[in-house]
Protein backbone atom coordinates (compact mmCIF):
# COMPACT_ATOMS: atom_id res chain seq x y z
CA UNK A 1 0.00 0.00 0.00
CA UNK A 2 1.47 3.81 -0.59
CA UNK A 3 2.47 5.73 2.01
CA UNK A 4 1.15 9.78 1.55
CA UNK A 5 2.46 12.31 2.98
CA UNK A 6 0.16 15.58 4.51
CA UNK A 7 2.14 18.53 4.56
CA UNK A 8 1.04 21.83 5.83
CA UNK A 9 1.76 25.65 3.66
CA UNK A 10 0.93 27.66 6.13
CA UNK A 11 1.39 30.71 3.53
CA UNK A 12 5.20 30.53 2.73
CA UNK A 13 6.20 28.17 5.70
CA UNK A 14 5.92 24.24 4.67
CA UNK A 15 5.63 21.90 8.11
CA UNK A 16 6.80 18.68 6.68
CA UNK A 17 5.05 14.86 7.36
CA UNK A 18 7.88 12.90 8.59
CA UNK A 19 5.57 9.91 9.29
CA UNK A 20 3.00 9.45 6.53
CA UNK A 21 -0.22 7.41 6.71
CA UNK A 22 -0.82 4.36 4.47
CA UNK A 23 -3.65 4.44 1.82
CA UNK A 24 -4.68 2.66 -0.86
CA UNK A 25 -5.29 5.59 -3.52
CA UNK A 26 -4.99 9.07 -4.05
CA UNK A 27 -8.92 9.92 -3.76
CA UNK A 28 -8.54 8.14 -0.34
CA UNK A 29 -5.75 10.55 0.72
CA UNK A 30 -7.65 13.78 -0.04
CA UNK A 31 -10.78 12.46 1.95
CA UNK A 32 -8.47 11.79 4.74
CA UNK A 33 -6.60 15.77 3.92
CA UNK A 34 -10.34 16.88 4.13
CA UNK A 35 -11.21 15.18 7.50
CA UNK A 36 -8.12 16.55 9.15
CA UNK A 37 -8.18 19.56 7.39
CA UNK A 38 -11.97 19.86 8.98
CA UNK A 39 -10.65 19.17 12.77
CA UNK A 40 -7.87 21.32 12.27
CA UNK A 41 -10.15 24.05 11.87
CA UNK A 42 -12.63 23.31 14.16
CA UNK A 43 -9.56 23.37 16.73
CA UNK A 44 -8.44 26.69 16.15
CA UNK A 45 -12.34 27.89 15.56
CA UNK A 46 -12.52 27.00 19.22
CA UNK A 47 -8.86 28.66 19.96
CA UNK A 48 -10.16 31.84 18.36
CA UNK A 49 -6.95 31.19 15.64
CA UNK A 50 -7.56 31.38 11.99
CA UNK A 51 -6.51 28.81 9.28
CA UNK A 52 -7.00 31.05 6.56
CA UNK A 53 -4.43 30.81 3.93
CA UNK A 54 -3.38 26.95 5.22
CA UNK A 55 -3.53 24.16 2.63
CA UNK A 56 -2.43 20.30 3.29
CA UNK A 57 -0.15 19.41 0.34
CA UNK A 58 -0.53 15.86 -0.43
CA UNK A 59 3.04 13.93 -1.67
CA UNK A 60 4.13 10.79 -2.44
CA UNK A 61 7.01 8.32 -1.37
CA UNK A 62 8.70 9.25 -4.29
CA UNK A 63 8.27 13.17 -3.86
CA UNK A 64 5.39 13.69 -5.99
CA UNK A 65 2.29 15.97 -5.30
CA UNK A 66 -0.71 14.45 -5.48
CA UNK A 67 -3.01 17.03 -4.20
CA UNK A 68 -3.56 20.10 -2.97
CA UNK A 69 -6.10 20.51 -0.43
CA UNK A 70 -7.07 23.84 0.81
CA UNK A 71 -8.31 24.14 4.51
CA UNK A 72 -11.17 26.67 3.53
CA UNK A 73 -12.37 23.92 0.76
CA UNK A 74 -12.49 21.35 3.47
CA UNK A 75 -15.02 23.57 5.55
CA UNK A 76 -17.02 24.18 2.33
CA UNK A 77 -15.45 28.33 1.51
CA UNK A 78 -14.27 28.04 -1.63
Amino acid sequence: MPKYFFHIRKNEVLEEDLEGIDLASPEQASEEAVAAAREIVAERIRRGESADGDTFEIMTEEGSLVATVPFRSAIGLE
